[in-house]
């Protein structure tokens, strides 16, 4: 018996079936819709990680600037203080010159003061002195003139009265011509020398005349004697006072002055000297002290290269003999390891330059080649997954055959490999972002 599909009844077309429950077609259905959710749910992600990739930006860069603020603001204020520094430095420079000048227009006021003042009292003290000396002249004139006159008088012969006169004239005129000689520069000591015999001849008639004549006396002779003496001695005196000073030869004060700051200089000099000489004695000492140092280090280093470069160390000292050297220099071994090893760097030879080549080698392999296997887990998170056929049986149990709906924070954490490169990617997109456009 043959199953039979009846389209028309009657000439008419009977209403389609209803559709019947296609099991293929709704898991197609729901798969598309699944995975619709899920690229909506992605990019929801996606966008949401960029606001807040864009947050973290933002913040990063407000953070930025508010460090480039807090420094320009904290580089401004040192500018202000360093400007304030400088400008009651100015200042304090300023006061001490001016406090400085002021003292030194001081001090130059009080020596020129005081220079006046000395001056006065030198202008004073030789007015004193002149006019003292011109006194005891006259006061010594006035008493043995007197005594000459008596001595010389005679009644037959009264031309003697003149004699007075030019005994104390004589000692008188060379005393005006010793004072023009110190006027115009000239040698005194031919006036001096005649000042005095006038002086002498003078006293010794006095005294004769005070001894032989009892109408002088005793007294009136020595008296006589003595005033013919003095009086052109303290002119003498004074004379020769001014005759220094005009040719400026200094006083016995000055002189010791002097030759006590010459004896202290030569003190200082000697001290000075012997200063000096200790400290190259010290520095000869230093000098000698280092010398020994070398010395010994270097016979040192000679000795442990000797001892454990023998090769090396026979080059060395054939090159350091060859050019005239006292001892193996850090260049020549260098050379000399050069020549001997085929190394430039002092220490290193071909074993251990293969055994390092080696082990950078090993390094390298270790630290660059790929994780592979169940380790790898930055390939497991980035792989894509195994599209599920529809056909297969539902695997998941207890919800009805609808998959439930997935919420944020519900996704199983990515592998702290998956952390890392997201993090390059970000700092990435940070540096291009930051570098400026070319222009």
């Amino acid at each position: 018996m043959t199953a039979t599909s009846v389209e028309k009844v009657n000439g008419k077309p009977l209403a389609s079936p209803e559709p019947r429950f296609d099991p293929v077609a709704l898991a197609e259905a729901e798969a598309i819709r699944t995975k619709a959710a899920a690229e909506a749910e992605a990019i929801r992600i996606e966008a949401q990680g960029k606001a807040e990739a864009e947050k973290v930006l933002a913040a990063e860069k407000a953070e930025k600037e508010r460090i480039s603020n807090e420094r320009a603001a904290m580089r401004l204020e040192k500018d202000k203080v360093d400007h304030e520094a400088y400008v009651a430095k100015k200042i304090a420079e300023a006061a001490k010159a001016q406090a400085d000048e002021k003292k030194t227009a001081q001090t130059a006021a009080d020596e020129a003061a005081a220079e006046a003042k000395r001056e006065a009292e030198q202008r004073r003290s030789e007015c004193w002195w002149k006019w003292g000396a011109r006194g005891i002249y006259a006061v010594g004139l006035v008493i043995a003139a007197p005594v000459q006159f008596m001595h010389f008088w005679d009644r037959e012969r009264p031309f003697l009265i003149a004699a007075p006169a030019l005994l104390e004239g004589l000692a008188l005129v060379l005393a005006f011509g010793a004072a023009w000689a110190v006027a115009h520069r000239r040698d005194v000591a031919p006036y001096r020398v005649g000042i005095m015999l006038g002086a002498i001849i003078a006293a010794g008639i006095n005294m004769y005349g005070g001894m032989t004549d009892t109408a002088i006396g005793f007294n009136a002779g020595l008296i006589g004697a003595i005033a013919s003496l003095g009086g052109p001695i303290v002119l003498m005196a004074y004379e020769h006072g001014i005759a220094q000073k005009a040719d400026g030869i200094p006083s016995w004060r000055e002189r010791r002055a002097a030759e006590k700051a010459e004896e202290q200089a030569a003190a200082a000099r000697e001290k000075a000297r012997a200063e000096k000489q200790a400290a190259d004695e010290k520095a000869a000492a230093e000098k000698a002290a280092r010398e020994k140092a070398v010395e010994e280090e270097q016979a040192r280093k000679d000795a442990d290269r000797a001892a454990t470069h023998d090769d090396v160390w026979k080059v060395a000292d054939a090159i350091r003999s060859a050019r005239g050297s006292r001892f193996v220099t850090d260049q020549i071994w260098a050379e000399s390891w050069f020549l001997v090893t085929g190394c430039k760097t002092v220490g290193i030879r071909a074993e251990i330059e293969a055994q390092s080549r080696a082990a950078q080698a090993h390094m390298r392999t270790v630290t660059e080649a790929p994780v592979l296997g169940s380790l790898s887990l930055i390939e497991s998170q980035m792989s894509p997954r195994r599209k599920k056929d529809p056909n297969e049986p539902d695997g998941r149990r207890n919800n009805g055959g609808t998959p439930p709906v997935r919420r944020p924070g519900q996704t199983a954490p990515y592998s702290p490999g998956a952390n890392k490169q997201a993090a390059i990617a970000k700092a990435e997109s940070v540096a291009k972002n930051d570098r400026p456009n070319d222009v």
